[in-house]
Formats: C-alpha cells, structure tokens, sequence
C-alpha cells in the first residue's frame, strides 16, 4: 500500500503530517505498492492517480474548487472507511454518517508523547501566506509566536502544544490545536478556495464559529487580495509600483501586527469534549478494520 498525498514545492504541515502520523499509527504497514493507494489526511479526492489501482479513503476531503471532477467513490476500486466531513460526504453521494472528521484526529492516540507546555500567543498563517506576507516581522511587533507551516511535523506539533491560544489561518494548525485541546482563533485565508473545508471539518463535530479577517501584512499580499475583494483594487493598483510598496511596507506590517494583537484577544474556539472524544473511538474502531483487512 502507497500512502497518497499532496507534495508541492514547499512542505506544508497539513500534508506533511500524514508522514509523521501514519507509520506510528500503522508500522510497516505501507510498502509504496502503487496497486493499493492510501489517501489519508488532505482534500486530494479528485486528485489525479492511476486508474487501476485500488484506492482506500481514510478522512480525506473533497474540494470542488481543487479538482476538475467529482470521483466515483463507490465504484469497486474505491473503499471508503470515512471522510473529512458532511460536505465532503455529500458532495460524493456518501451517507453523512461517513463525514466522520479529520483524519489528524487520531492524533490523540499518541497523547504520550504529546504534552501540553502552554504560555504563547501563536499565529500559524497558511503556508501560501508565508513567502508572500511579512508575517515573522507583524508577529514580533505584536509579541506573538509565529509558527512555520513549511517546518518539520515534529516541530510543529511542539510549537502549538505550547501555545495558550492558537490564531490559525492554517486549517491543520486549527484542526491540531482542536485535538491536542489547545483553544484557537479562526482567520479566513486570502484565497477563498482554501474556506469550504473549514466547515466541512467543524461540521462533522458539530462546531460552529465565526472566522476573522487578517490585515495584508504586505504589498504582495494587498495585491494578492485584490482577486477576492474588488474594493481593494485601487489600493493594489497604487502598492504595485514600487516607490509606494516601500512607503507602505511598513504601514501595512504595523497594521497587520495589530490586528493580530486584537485577534489574541478574540473568543478562542474549542469542540466539545465528548463530540471530539466519539469522533475519535469511531475513528479508532475504522483503524482496526482498516488493519484487519489490509495488514500484512
């Protein structure tokens, strides 16, 4: 079995984790056989993999926006045990019932190794965010811990363990932070694709929230926007020529480092107990299944 999941040019926690998670969950389970495709945590349903082979859903998610159909799932090369959420249950004509939840929940049976060490304020912005933003320097003005999404798993992991509240633009980081108990603050992401599965997650736990805006903390990132809010076209428009980028760089991070400041001291989220406890016995219940019919 070959364990299935997104690579891009840089490493992102979310995808990252499913390298960390699963050979701890399931050792020596997965041989890189292409005949039997693993697809555990991410939205890669809809993805492009061989045709053959035979495809297990473990939590995945589906999103419309990153895939050009709609997989038939419940074709005989497709055993589905769960999915991310009611969303992506619908969208594939799967019961509710398989909306289920992340598969990152099944953190929680490694709760061993992974102890609280609270006492930061931490910002984990979307991967994308990072090399476009001017995040590391809105965070030091503001006192806030910044948390590389591109950093080892390991890292990572340690990082918002030690944080009292996590502001969290990175789904995964939200989702984390959620099954190690650690309260968080919801930031919609600039790129608007990136939303739907927000709530495909919080839907499955019965989790409602209310997601806070970011102030751009760059003239990239105003410009980056101005693709999903037109009222900022004249802004972008006057950033792209650079003698106003370097007169607003330092404007735009000041502004962004208060509303971080501000955002720390938000209502933070947190699932409830018992829904997140039940989401994870029925996970661990799919994970023997998962074991009894592919183990070696």
């Amino acid at each position: 079995m070959k364990l299935q999941y997104f690579q891009g040019q840089r490493p992102n926690f979310g995808d990252e984790l499913n390298t960390w998670l699963w050979p701890q969950l399931l050792p020596g389970f997965f041989d890189d056989d292409p005949a039997v495709l693993f697809f555990g945590i991410g939205s890669i349903l809809g993805s492009s993999c061989h045709p053959a082979a035979k495809k297990v859903v473990f939590g995945t998610g589906y999103v419309p926006a990153y895939s050009d159909h709609v997989p038939d799932v419940q074709g005989p090369d497709w055993e589905v045990f769960f999915v991310r959420g009611p969303r992506t249950a619908r969208a594939l004509g799967l019961p509710d019932s398989l909306g289920l939840g992340d598969a990152a929940i099944l953190l929680r049976a490694l709760h061993g190794q992974l102890r609280r060490q609270p006492g930061a304020i931490g910002f984990m912005p979307h991967w994308e965010s990072l090399p476009r933003g001017n995040w590391r320097k809105a965070c030091s003005l503001a006192g806030i811990r910044l948390i590389d999404p591109t950093a080892p798993v390991a890292s990572v992991l340690e990082e918002i363990l030690g944080c009292d509240v996590l502001i969290a633009e990175a789904m995964h980081g939200a989702i984390v932070a959620d099954t190690l108990r650690v309260p968080w603050v919801p930031v919609l992401p600039l790129n608007h694709a990136h939303r739907d599965k927000w709530f495909d997650w919080a839907e499955a736990l019965h989790l409602a929230f209310r997601p806070h805006r970011l102030w751009p903390s760059s003239p990239a990132e105003v410009v980056f926007a101005t693709r999903y809010h037109p009222w900022l076209a004249s802004v972008g428009a006057g950033l792209s020529k650079r003698p106003a980028s370097r007169l607003a760089q330092p404007l735009l991070v000041y502004a962004a480092a208060e509303r971080l400041a501000a955002l720390a001291q938000e209502e933070p989220c947190l699932s409830a107990d018992p829904l997140l406890e039940s989401a994870f016995e029925q996970m661990l219940e799919k994970l023997r299944q998962l074991q009894a019919l592919y183990g070696k």
